[in-house]
């Protein structure tokens, strides 16, 4: 199992494979100018060859564990804007609870299968302002797209997929004052707004202000009801015998 960039994606996969039609998908959006997508710094990763691919199959946290950590590893050295794309190959379109279950279940898969320690700086209760989900001692945002969701286009993909997004690559976007970096943030929920068929979710907010719960965008379903809270805290090494995993 091996993360791709684009010229990998295109050399690797036969263009009839299941592989090559999602990427091809996710490729449309990212350089679509007549729609164009919502995420700008999306498009600008996969512009300039900054964004990673992975086709786990099947997709699970035991075969996307070693891939993730390999990517955070070597994500600095890619540079600014970068990604980490998961794709699941594609099967029966499942409801959106369906999916919004196999998500969190995956990461709190994942984190049982982490090789780093958790990082000090970020709580593990997930209820809190500076909560986000950590792998391999790197704090990564995470998205969730799925073929189930119709009215939140932006959010939609042939397949279940999975970005995670270092922290890191925020830095000078959403925590700086930059008038470039500003407009940049408008010009995202402006697209938002002519993208999807329904209003930007209201508890879109900005990490580490108060009140904002990170979780809640990890994965956005058709309505603006913000959702529960799924699990108190991800699941450590020591639970594996109490929720019976094997770490």
């Amino acid at each position: 199992m091996s993360c791709f960039n684009r010229e990998d994606v295109i050399d690797q996969f036969a263009p009839q494979g299941w592989q090559r039609v999602v990427f091809a998908e996710f490729e449309a959006a990212m350089t679509s100018r007549s729609r164009p997508f919502p995420c700008v710094f999306g498009q600008s990763g996969f512009r300039a060859g900054r964004l990673r691919f992975a086709f786990p199959d099947p997709l699970s946290a035991e075969t996307l564990a070693p891939i993730l950590h390999t990517y955070l590893r070597e994500a600095r050295d890619i540079g600014s804007m970068t990604s980490l794309v998961v794709f699941a190959r594609p099967g029966p379109v499942l409801r959106i609870d369906d999916y919004r279950r196999r998500f969190w279940d995956l990461l709190d898969e994942l984190a049982l299968r982490d090789p780093g320690q958790w990082p000090a700086d970020i709580p593990r209760n997930m209820d809190e302002d500076l909560w986000e989900f950590c792998f391999a001692g790197e704090p990564v945002f995470v998205v969730c797209n799925t073929p189930a969701h119709v009215l939140r286009q932006s959010r939609r993909a042939t397949s279940f997929t999975i970005t995670f997004q270092p922290r890191w690559v925020f830095d000078g976007i959403t925590n700086t004052t930059d008038p470039a970096a500003q407009r940049s943030l408008a010009m995202v929920r402006e697209r938002l707004d002519a993208f999807d068929a329904l209003e930007a979710a209201p508890f879109l907010g900005t990490y580490g202000e108060h009140g904002n719960r990170e979780y809640q965008q990890y994965f956005l379903d058709d309505t603006n009801e913000p959702p529960a809270c799924p699990f108190r805290r991800l699941a450590t090494p020591d639970d594996v015998v109490k929720k019976g995993k094997v770490a």
